[in-house]
């Protein structure tokens, strides 16, 4: 089963860019039908898509976020990061990547815990 674990720091600061990477393990990001995905879910919110990467490295962004954020994988490290730039602190969120198995009729999706990144000076 794929497992991911998210790692990045906690606290940046406004202005800033963060970097998140996706470590995975029991599956290999370029094995086919997986999308790898980032989501992020701010207090009180509900969850948000901000982009994927898929198994081809073909990437897809939120357009409310495109401008600020892309999406890399390293295939040799078998992970996949997110880089966010000029965060602001509404960016304050726990950040969770995630597999997306695609078959014919279901998707099976795969969760890393989440890390908490907070935007403040």
């Amino acid at each position: 089963q794929v497992q991911l674990q998210e790692s990045g720091p906690g606290l940046v600061k406004p202005s800033q860019t963060l970097s998140l990477t996706c470590i995975v393990s029991g599956g290999a990001i370029v094995e086919k039908n997986y999308y790898w995905t980032w989501i992020r879910q701010a207090p009180g919110k509900g969850l948000e898509w901000l982009g994927a990467i898929t198994y081809e490295g073909n990437s897809f962004y939120s357009p409310s976020l495109k401008s600020r954020m892309s999406i890399s994988r390293d295939t040799s490290k078998n992970q996949f990061s997110l880089q966010m730039n000029d965060l602001k602190p509404e960016d304050t969120a726990v950040y969770f990547c995630k597999a997306e198995e695609k078959h014919p009729f279901r998707t099976d999706d795969y969760w890393g815990k989440g890390t908490l990144v907070t935007v403040s000076s």
